[in-house]
């Protein structure tokens, strides 16, 4: 929403976090391991697991910004995800809902903690918001595991530096406190792609921030249930941002909301542009356009799914809002069948085999061999 919720606690980078005041010992334990088990074979993270493992939500730090919800986390509903972050971890903490879980066959060793924290994607640092349940044990590991968070924000910081044409050593934490700063940072604009997929496909692509990835292994999906819930939830999300971001590019007259900087809230529903007119939705101006260029380039959410055709094809055709998204090209698909070999959805349940692109080193030897 407009307004975000008072009954946070105010982080040291500025972002709020909420607590959960004990509200999972309501449930019962099976109503617990229920939610458990579906975050772990949604995340296809059911065996291997290390010491410790990091929950993480995200959110954004910036002030006077009528458009933050914009920078929070849009399967929240426009919040930050430190709740979901507690939240998880606290369930797969409860010694009773390990124990449902084993019976499940979801086996967590009893040296493994979970640890809930919370991203914030203006400034690049995650804080970890609970380390209590971190024994004396842990402790070198999470030193360790801290120290390899402050790299790699560092290393993030680097990057988006460039995108934004500063020096790499401007804090960004600034920019999401000054009032005066009309792009603290650029949320999702880029996003173009969706890969659904072990991260293996992916670890050493450089995605250049451009795509949303959803970890999936179809070996372990007992009848492609998981498979479903992601085409039908995370990847609904995905499209909805994304074409957020293409209508507001293409027409942002009429999909957008125009120039922040002339923005007047109404209430807590929205806002104006200047002092009257219509209330406007969309995103604004600057936060696709850095003043001379566009940042965001409106392509349709190119989807890749690695699971085999048929139980893409049973998933589409058992819901009707998917056949319209990808039967009426709102979505490009690819798959990535049980073989390696690529191809591309072109409707009614028809694919089309798509050629290996050959490497720079196939390339070559083909141009010499010519």
């Amino acid at each position: 929403g407009w307004r975000r919720s008072a009954a946070r606690e105010q982080g040291n980078l500025g972002l709020e976090v909420r607590r959960l005041d004990g509200a999972t010992h309501r449930l019962a334990v099976g109503e617990r391991a229920d939610l458990a088990e579906a975050a772990l074979r949604g995340m296809s993270l059911t065996r291997d697991f290390a010491r410790i493992v990091l929950m993480v939500g995200h959110g954004s730090t910036s002030t006077n910004n009528l458009h933050a919800s914009g920078l929070d986390c849009g399967a929240c509903g426009g919040h930050a995800g430190d709740a979901n972050a507690r939240l998880a971890a606290t369930l797969l903490n409860d010694p009773a809902v390990r124990g449902d879980l084993s019976a499940r066959g979801i086996e967590i060793p009893a040296d493994t903690i979970f640890l809930a924290a919370l991203h914030d994607t203006t400034s690049d640092e995650v804080r970890i918001l609970d380390r209590s349940p971190c024994a004396p044990t842990h402790e070198a590991e999470l030193l360790q595991l801290q120290e390899q968070l402050a790299f790699a924000g560092d290393r993030t910081r680097r990057e988006r530096a460039r995108r934004f044409g500063i020096d790499p050593e401007e804090s960004f934490e600034t920019r999401g406190r000054d009032w005066s700063q009309i792009r603290p940072e650029w949320g999702l604009a880029g996003c173009s792609a969706f890969i659904v997929a072990p991260r293996s496909r992916s670890r050493q692509a450089d995605l250049g921030g451009r795509s949303f990835l959803h970890s999936y292994d179809w070996r372990g999906d007992r009848d492609f249930v998981i498979l479903e819930q992601i085409m039908t939830a995370p990847m609904i999300v995905a499209s909805w941002i994304n074409l957020q971001y293409y209508g507001s590019t293409v027409d942002n007259r009429v999909f957008g909301c125009g120039d922040k900087t002339l923005h007047n809230a109404v209430g807590s529903i929205g806002v104006l542009e200047g002092n009257g007119g219509d209330l406007r939705v969309g995103l604004p101006w600057q936060s696709l356009h850095d003043g001379e260029r566009y940042l965001h380039e409106p392509l349709r959410l190119e989807v890749v799914i690695e699971a085999p055709l048929a139980a893409i094809d049973t998933v589409i055709a058992r819901h009707q809002e998917l056949q319209k998204l990808f039967d009426g090209d709102w979505l490009n698909l690819l798959a990535i069948d049980e073989m390696g070999a690529m191809h591309r959805y072109r409707g009614a349940a028809r694919w089309k085999p798509l050629e290996p692109v050959p490497s720079e080193a196939e390339q070559l030897a083909q141009e010499d061999a010519a």
